[in-house]
């Protein structure tokens, strides 16, 4: 009896054991789910699989910046390319005007000259020759205008007859012509005949510049015997250097006078130069079907040559729009998006960013024209800049978020 009573006793303790083990587990387990469904409200409350949320660090290290839609003149585009060109009359070829041998040269290439100055000096028998019949010549007709001063006082006074007079005359004449033509050939070589009238033979003549600019090309050396028509120096002035480009037969009716050009050439990597058109060809090339537009640099900066290659950016149809930069926009399953600012409280750490859809259009010069497809309130907010981190950041979270 007293046994029965002990089991039975013993019985209950155990079965007061499991009741209160099994309470324990429900009541965990009752209190883990509790807090698994508080955090996935939590989640949910505060991100959407169409935003992305970042703190005010994130923002910082990125450099994202946030700003009202502008508006810009976008203009749609013409693609040209050409060379750099300088006009004829700033070009030159150096020549000796008579045959004779290079003395010495005073310039290198590269050389900035000024128009007159001295390039090389050149001598020849045949220089020396020239001046010595200038002065001999010159003599003479000092000789022949006195006797011919005297026949026409002696003739004025009917002293002497006409047929004297007329020969004295025409030998006067003749000579003069003669030395006015030897004057002329010397002024050429830069010769002074005011010097050779006092009997200054020049041994040696300089030959110099016609305009200012620099020494492209120095062909000639000393002692070198050189022809009238050879070029002993090349000369260019680039003052006047302008963009001489090539526009296709399709592109044609868009350009005009007074439009803007924006290129680039390879002596001043990631500079962009302008210039305005001023003459637009009135003749195609054959082959390609084109032609030529010349125009005027306004920021001349760096080494700019005659015959660089330029590709350029011809601006027409100007008008003002909305424009994004083109790192605010990215083309995502064949559709446009900008980021808006869904949410950022002002002083807040936490920044919501979610996309929207735009049409895009014109591009020019790092910005692109954008159309919203919903109407927004006029004071939203947007991504200027890193587009792509923003998409890849959206992805990363939804990712997680179904997972």
């Amino acid at each position: 009896m007293i046994w029965n009573i002990c089991l039975d006793t013993k019985r209950l303790e155990i079965m007061k054991n499991f009741i209160y083990i099994s309470l324990l587990a429900y009541g965990m387990m009752a209190c883990g789910g509790n807090s698994t469904t508080s955090t996935e409200d939590e989640h949910d409350h505060h991100h959407n699989a169409d935003e992305v949320s970042l703190k005010q660090s994130q923002i910082d290290l990125l450099g994202l910046e946030v700003g009202q839609i502008p508006t810009r003149n976008m203009s749609s585009i013409v693609e040209t390319n050409g060379q750099l060109l300088v006009p004829p009359q700033n070009e030159a070829d150096v020549t000796a005007v008579i045959g004779a041998n290079v003395q010495s040269i005073k310039v290198i290439e590269g050389e900035s000259v000024k128009k007159g100055q001295t390039l090389a000096y050149i001598s020849h028998p045949d220089i020396i020759q020239l001046q010595t019949d200038y002065v001999t010549n010159w003599n003479e007709l000092q000789y022949l205008k006195t006797e011919y001063d005297r026949q026409q006082k002696l003739y004025d006074e009917k002293i002497n007859s006409g047929k004297e007079y007329d020969k004295i005359r025409s030998e006067y004449l003749r000579k003069e012509g003669t030395v006015n033509g030897l004057a002329a050939q010397l002024r050429l070589l830069g010769i002074s005949t005011e010097k050779l009238q006092k009997n200054e033979i020049y041994d040696q003549i300089p030959v110099r510049s016609p305009i200012s600019g620099f020494i492209k090309m120095v062909n000639i050396r000393v002692g070198q015997y050189v022809t009238p028509e050879k070029s002993m120096f090349e000369i260019v002035n680039i003052d006047h250097i302008h963009a001489d480009l090539m526009v296709f037969e399709k592109d044609v009716h868009k350009v005009k006078e007074g439009q803007k050009v924006s290129f680039e050439v390879s002596s001043i990597p990631g500079k962009e130069l302008e210039a305005v058109i001023y003459a637009v060809g009135k003749s195609f090339e054959d082959e390609p079907k084109a032609v030529h537009i010349h125009a005027e640099i306004e920021n001349k900066e760096g080494l700019l040559i005659p015959g660089m290659y330029v590709r350029g950016r011809i601006a027409t149809n100007n008008q003002q729009t909305l424009a994004m930069p083109e790192d605010a926009v990215i083309l995502e399953d064949d559709k446009n998006y900008i980021f808006k600012v869904s949410h950022h409280q002002e002083g807040g750490d936490e920044w919501i960013f979610k996309p929207v859809e735009v049409i895009v259009g014109e591009r020019t010069n790092g910005w692109v024209e954008v159309s919203l497809i919903e109407e927004l309130p006029s004071k939203t907010r947007f991504a200027m800049n890193n587009a792509y981190t923003l998409i890849s950041e959206m992805k990363k979270e939804e990712a997680e978020h179904d997972h």
